[in-house]
């Protein structure tokens, strides 16, 4: 590690416009990174994270404006660099990958395309040579069969091999300095394992300093060499990562710690022999491409899955990103058609059940989805979004409006939050949002797909506690949605493991976690990011 750093902000102010919840998104803020090192920043939403970094590659909105301090990288002052300074530091200086890859990437143009313009803007190389430097970096990056990656556009790749095509372009023209915003949030355990030791296996190759902002302290245990905790565009505590993980000195930093839930599973409760929900040898294929179905690419997304869930009980269904878990919830409340196999709700067959039928038996099983943001039509008031079930099947406006406030003091809510519009509200305040709406047409399943994987631990504990919470109060049964394997051990009774469509171990979440029987189940566990710490954490708690 090298004594000058590569970064340091000195007592950075950004002030935000009038109005907003807190009058400086940064506040006094000084840090320091060196050369191969990894500094982790953590915090929740709006803690100033991600602020902090888009100031540092002065992609700051216009109305948001840097009031005291410097930034100094490399020897010059950031905030004083003009535009086309800015232009020159960029990419080459200081990289950025971002924390969704399909909204950083140009869907009209291929990833070859997308790396290579790194080169053409910035070198004098010819294009031979640019061609044979993007597949030598994505080769790099671990992509799979470079050649074919390149010609691809990021719809054709899984989100994991996207967020690889970022760090490829990301590092195409060895940057100083990364910046990695929340990488791996959205990604499951095994690809997550993958790009993290990707990342540290190039930043020690090529002596990189990376600024690596997560609100995991799984990722902080794997990845980090220091950490930085902010709290409310403050920072609050810094050091080693040994110390602040092993002796946290905030108040805010020990709570951060306290609400990462353990892998180890609590006692299991005692189930009813009573199944309302019981799947049986359920199959869904898809056929893309092709003329005519000629040369169609046929994928089995779920194969002959045979579940049942108890009354009253969560069953957790866990997997990597294409395992199928998504499609077999979709087949469960019927947003699509499986191919055969039957799905019992209380007795009756919801598989084969016409579709004039399964929209006047909605009530009895809702859904509630992974981005709330996306779910939620934003031209309608939080309290219409929650009421439109119940006037759909024939309460009054007047008593379902009265109703959803009702739902929001249920859900965690003040019930005035009901005439605001959907990105009035944070992400955890959306997802409990969209609870109350699953919530209002009192449904005995409720199916949640991934409800809580892009929310900080603190709030993902509420909404966690809260779920079960309402089981006990309101006797709901919950099919649970996860890559998570920790949120997987507190929230389920029962687990079902799926790789790719199949089925491979299932049963009480206690045994499967804790006597894992399967090679991928075992490989699952395996790669829970910050195994020590995961351990040590799991024994304190």
């Amino acid at each position: 590690m090298s004594e000058a750093p590569i970064l340091s902000l000195e007592g950075l102010s950004v002030r935000l416009p009038k109005g907003a919840d807190r009058t400086h998104a940064l506040d006094d803020v000084s840090l320091s990174i060196a050369s191969n090192e990894i500094l982790c920043v953590v915090g929740e939403s709006g803690s100033g994270k991600s602020m902090m970094a888009n100031a540092v590659m002065r992609l700051l909105p216009n109305e948001v404006k840097i009031e005291t301090g410097r930034m100094m990288f490399d020897g010059r002052d950031l905030c004083a660099a003009t535009p086309a300074d800015m232009r020159e530091v960029r990419g080459a200086g200081i990289a950025m990958i971002f924390q969704e890859p399909m909204t950083a990437l140009n869907p009209l143009r291929t990833i070859g395309d997308q790396v290579a313009e790194m080169f053409s803007v910035h070198t004098k190389l010819s294009k031979a040579e640019i061609n044979a430097r993007v597949l030598a970096l994505l080769a790099d990056v671990r992509i799979p069969d470079p050649k074919t990656a390149a010609k691809a556009y990021p719809h054709e790749l899984s989100g994991g091999q996207r967020q690889r095509a970022m760090i490829a372009m990301a590092l195409a023209l060895d940057p100083k300095l990364l910046i990695a915003d929340e990488p791996t949030t959205a990604l499951d355990v095994t690809t997550q394992a993958q790009i993290l030791k990707l990342i540290r296996d190039l930043q020690q190759r090529k002596k990189t300093a990376v600024l690596f902002i997560t609100h995991d302290f799984g990722v902080v245990a794997e990845i980090a060499d220091r950490v930085v905790v902010m709290q409310h565009g403050k920072i609050v505590e810094q050091g080693t990562a040994d110390e602040v993980l092993k002796h946290p000195t905030h108040a805010y930093t020990k709570q951060l710690i306290a609400a990462v839930p353990p892998l180890k599973a609590p006692p299991p409760r005692p189930l009813s022999p009573d199944n309302i929900l019981t799947i049986t040898n359920v199959s869904k294929t898809y056929r893309t491409g092709g003329f005519l179905r000629r040369g169609a690419r046929v994928t089995a997304a779920v194969k002959d899955a045979t579940l049942h869930l108890p009354r009253g009980a969560t069953l957790g269904i866990v997997g990597e990103s294409g395992s199928g878990k998504s499609t077999l919830a979709r087949c469960i409340v019927r947003l699509i058609d499986p191919d055969n196999g039957a799905i019992l709700l209380d007795g009756k067959d919801w598989a084969k059940m016409p579709r004039d039928e399964v929209r006047r038996e909605t009530q009895h099983i809702q859904m509630v989805f992974q981005d709330p943001f996306a779910s939620l039509n934003p031209r309608r008031k939080a309290a219409e979004l929650v009421a439109q079930g119940p006037i759909v099947h024939g309460t009054q406006r007047a008593v379902a409006i009265a109703e959803a406030k009702k739902l929001f003091e249920l859900v965690g809510l003040d019930p005035s939050a009901g005439d605001r519009f959907p990105h009035e509200f944070s992400g955890g305040q959306r997802q409990r949002i969209g609870l109350a709406r699953a919530l209002a047409l009192k449904p005995d399943v409720l199916v949640a797909d991934e409800p809580v994987s892009a929310l900080d631990v603190s709030v993902q504990a509420q909404v966690l506690k809260l779920l079960g919470e309402l089981r006990e109060r309101l006797g709901l049964s919950i099919v649970f949605i996860t890559h998570d394997l920790r949120v997987a051990a507190q929230v389920c009774d029962l687990v079902a493991v799926m790789k790719e469509g199949e089925i491979v171990e299932h049963g009480l979440v206690a045994d499967v976690f804790g006597r894992p029987q399967h090679p991928y189940t075992q490989a699952l566990i395996a790669a829970v990011p910050g195994g020590e710490f995961a351990r040590e954490h799991d024994a304190a708690g």
